[in-house]
């Protein structure tokens, strides 16, 4: 992996002297969170919904609340450093800080990381796998970007043991979720529809530009009706929209479907006219 330059709270470091502590809750108990952000030859997408989605998922942690001025300033400073690839994925990541071998949280003050690297572009379809275990949208994390992901590490190693390229949830209301790092459309009967928040996804922040540049309603979905959609699609930050090819080795009838297509297009011109939407 090429990787750039790391800032960590103020001050830019080379990869590989990039350090945080051992006892940073970040890494002792997941106590933090993140988001992941795309570069175009060294320009940020979408930085200021990502910085105000940080804010919320700290705010939900119970975390100081960050400071987006120079977290954002951190992000220039790291792209303005680093090679100019075509393609990039910016990490943020924000946690507690140090603390106690234990789940209290210490007082020496948050952890704020900017690093970047190389991203290669996503297939042009993807398969995906549904895993046997729900997301719970009534738990403390539903609808929060934190760093605890085992959950999502387990179920993405799943779904590349079943052929699939991301893993797909449930809840436990039986209805269809989210992937592990995306936002999953369905088109029926020429809809577009895609699970609401009170599902427990994620506020996903290109799901939030397709309904906004594309349309479609938030609804909720059986996950037994996934494999009966005419077309569908994953959205997220470093895949843009994505025409899912089968599920669960269910071939759908198109990929890219129509309104699929329309998306793609849609978000690829609108998002080409404002980096930061």
């Amino acid at each position: 992996m090429s990787s750039g330059p790391v800032w960590i709270n103020g001050a830019l470091h080379a990869p590989e002297d990039a350090r945080v502590s051992v006892f940073d809750h970040g890494i002792l108990v997941g106590d933090g969170v993140f988001e992941t952000i795309k570069a175009v030859r060294g320009r940020s997408f979408a930085l200021t919904r990502h910085l105000d989605r940080l804010a919320t998922s700290a705010a939900g942690l119970g975390l100081p609340e960050p400071d987006l001025d120079a977290i954002r300033q951190g992000t220039l400073d790291v792209l303005d450093a680093a090679p100019r690839w075509d393609l990039a994925r910016i990490r943020i990541t924000y946690t507690s800080g140090e603390g106690p071998l234990g789940s209290d949280r210490g007082t020496t003050g948050a952890t704020a990381i900017v690093a970047v690297a190389e991203q290669q572009p996503f297939p042009a379809t993807g398969d995906v796998s549904v895993v046997p275990w729900p997301r719970n949208e009534r738990g403390a994390l539903s609808g929060l970007k934190t760093t605890s992901y085992g959950d999502n590490a387990k179920a993405l190693a799943y779904a590349h043991e079943h052929g699939g390229a991301e893993a797909i949830f449930g809840n436990l209301a039986g209805n269809l979720c989210e992937g592990t790092g995306s936002n999953v459309f369905l088109v029926r009967g020429g809809r577009l529809i895609t699970p609401p928040l009170s599902s427990g996804c994620l506020a996903g922040i290109t799901r939030a530009l397709v309904l906004e540049w594309v349309g479609g309603e938030e609804t909720d979905v059986p996950l037994a009706e996934f494999t009966e959609a005419d077309e569908a699609f994953l959205t997220s930050t470093t895949r843009d929209v994505q025409p899912i090819r089968a599920v669960d080795g269910t071939v759908l009838p198109t990929a890219p479907g129509p309104v699929t297509r329309k998306a793609i297009e849609a978000f690829a011109e609108r998002g080409a006219a404002d980096l930061d939407p």
